[in-house]
């Protein structure tokens, strides 16, 4: 075979799609079959995601895609951190509870006091985020009627072919999984209160999972035998794969409701100064360390949007306001705790600037332009603190993801960071999932850089060269982070 056609299920965390995408030689197409809304739900006082919603919507696109030719391969990606619960019959209990839920407030710091931030950061590497699946399983109502947990795509492909696993890049952001061994810390597990028996074996992307469930491709209207791929089911990790880098002297961004932050290593840093500036160790493909920060990232302009009823349609319009409205007027930490609830983001960022001594945004443009901005500088510190820790100079960020198609935030990165700016591909988690996809039925695609050329040779990119003083920039990050990086 010269070409292989493959459906990627990308779940982000407000939307999903399911995309058929087409490799071979010089070739690397995607397409859209199906996008629908994803989003969390609130039912007596806990935010919820309609797991049952994505199963069928998954569905309904696996049908679409079956529906313009045979298929040769289903590969799953998305958001971390989140599970769903198994009992002893492998019936789901309950929706999976959303990570912005207010169940995990306090449960850090009580969790802290029973093993230390040290001996976490020696085993897993990960950054201390108050939602990591840790601080979740030690809120959890329901462990004593659990037999087996699953992160979002290890259950979506759980119910696709009835086979039990958990894929490596996944289990990597649950704070659970040893980042030197490659395998669940049953050790941490068991001093949190987690039974070791509740994680499934290790999967490695590219791995096959297995056919569908007969009734499973019935429906869809799919062969039986087309098999279900691991893939890098944590969606940055697919992202990454489609960083189409020339080298490894690149930063990269992986823009969207959150950033990801920072640079591909061949080993995990578990140094202090890694862990003191929050720095996560998590796995990628093909053995590889993603060493990065969690950026809050397009969230607070999302809220915003939603909050003044805008749709797509509008944001051109609002960047163009950003864009006249006076530089550096208004500055927020975006990844303040204040920000991640969903809800009055306008109100929380007018109170912020209020609390910060600042006066609160005068205008749309100019609080679009605060959040923008403050992104820009987030990056800019993030990028240069990754850089010290490990040593490795870039030359170049990386912009993949939606974010991508956001020229202000991504001239403004150029302008903060003082590199150019590669913004592309857009769809870069669906083009990670398809690549290693592909490679796993047979295509010439032996590493990552080969996969990485295919995506120069395919896809345009768009180059953002950095403009302005860099002085102003250190004067702006000094207002919000007390000092230049």
């Amino acid at each position: 075979m010269t070409r292989w056609r493959v459906a990627a299920v990308d779940l982000g965390a407000s939307s999903g799609r399911v995309m058929v995408g087409q490799v071979g030689p010089d070739e690397l197409e995607l397409t859209e079959v199906h996008r629908f809304w994803n989003g969390p739900v609130r039912v007596g006082g806990t935010l919820y995601w309609d797991i049952l919603h994505l199963y069928r919507e998954t569905l309904a696109g696996l049908t679409k895609a079956a529906a313009t030719g045979p298929l040769d391969g289903i590969g799953i990606d998305s958001w971390a951190v989140d599970y769903g619960l198994l009992d002893a019959k492998g019936n789901l209990l309950g929706n999976p509870v959303h990570y912005r839920d207010e169940r995990t407030t306090g449960v850090m710091e009580r969790v802290l006091q029973q093993i230390s931030a040290d001996d976490l950061y020696a085993v897993t590497g990960l950054q201390q985020l108050p939602f990591n699946t840790i601080y979740q399983l030690a809120a959890e109502q329901r462990l004593d009627q659990a037999e087996t947990l699953l992160m979002i795509p290890d259950l979506l492909g759980y119910w696709l072919t009835g086979i039990l696993g958990a894929e490596a890049t996944n289990a990597s952001t649950t704070q659970l999984y040893d980042v030197r061994e490659r395998d669940w810390s049953t050790t941490l597990a068991e001093r949190v209160g987690v039974p070791r028996g509740l994680f499934p074996p290790i999967r490695q992307p590219g791995q096959v999972i297995g056919p569908l469930l007969t009734e499973v491709a019935g429906e869809a209207g799919l062969d039986p035998a087309t098999p279900v791929i691991a893939v890098g089911s944590h969606d940055t990790a697919s992202s990454v794969v489609a960083v189409p880098a020339v080298d490894d002297r690149f930063a990269y961004i992986s823009s969207g409701t959150w950033s990801l932050v920072g640079l591909e290593l061949d080993e995990p840093v578990l140094s202090t100064d890694a862990q003191q500036a929050n720095f996560t160790n998590e796995g990628g493909v093909d053995g590889r360390i993603r060493f990065l920060r969690n950026v809050m990232g397009l969230w607070i302009l999302q809220e915003c949007l939603r909050e003044w009823g805008f749709g797509a349609d509008e944001l051109p319009h609002v960047l163009a306001e950003a864009a006249a409205a006076p530089a550096y007027g208004v500055l927020i930490d975006p990844d303040d705790p204040s920000f991640l609830a969903p809800g009055n983001m306008v109100a929380r960022i007018g109170e912020y600037c209020v609390w910060s001594g600042q006066e609160a945004p005068a205008s749309r443009g100019a609080l679009v332009r605060c959040v923008l901005e403050s992104l820009a500088l987030a990056y800019r510190r993030t990028l240069r603190l990754a850089q010290k820790i490990t040593g490795r100079e870039v030359d170049v960020v990386q912009v993949i993801g939606g974010g991508s198609q956001n020229e202000l935030l991504c001239q403004l990165t150029a302008n903060a960071c003082g590199l150019p700016v590669l913004a592309g591909p857009v769809e870069a988690s669906a083009l990670g999932n398809v690549l290693v996809q592909a490679r796993a039925l047979g295509a010439p695609l032996p590493d990552l850089t080969a996969m990485r050329a295919l995506v120069r040779a395919t896809h345009e990119l768009r180059r953002y060269e950095p403009q302005g003083k860099p002085a102003d920039w250190d004067a702006a990050e000094s207002r919000v982070f007390g000092g230049s990086s």
